[in-house]
């Protein structure tokens, strides 16, 4: 174990910082440091467990702050969910979604497929910068 690791996790112990803060410490650690020593094994990349939605705007002269962030593995359960709604009822959602623009046909939606978009989404990060907001997208 490195001596910042380490130092994080002392802070923890003495109650000094949060479980989530040590987290997200040790996540920036990780993304900080070189992927591996010349010569050594690379190490795996860590799996995403969140996707990450923060949005900073200006809205009527207020500041709006939105800032969620989602356990994968609730999508995971929603998709093994959505398994168990008669294929009618499918259909007549994705209709729905259609008229209101959003083309999605969730008939085709299978878990093997959520895992694969799962395990791309860490690589993805979403970012508009416009003068009165910001939105960032992102897995951690």
């Amino acid at each position: 174990m490195n001596e910042q690791r380490k130092d994080i996790l002392d802070l923890l112990a003495e109650g000094k910082i949060t479980a989530v803060e040590a987290e997200q410490l040790i996540a920036a650690l990780e993304r900080g440091q070189p992927t591996a020593a010349p010569g050594a094994e690379p190490r795996p990349k860590a799996k995403a467990k969140y996707l990450r939605v923060q949005v900073d705007a200006v809205e009527g002269g207020e500041q709006a702050r939105v800032n969620v962030r989602v356990p994968l593995q609730l999508l995971r359960a929603g998709v093994k969910l959505a398994a168990l709604i008669p294929p009618q009822a499918l259909s007549q959602a994705t209709v729905e979604l259609n008229k209101s623009g959003v083309p999605f046909d969730l008939t085709q939606l299978k878990p093997e497929q959520l895992e694969e978009l799962i395990e791309h989404l860490d690589e993805v990060t979403v970012e508009v910068d416009q003068p009165d907001a910001k939105v960032r997208v992102f897995c951690e």
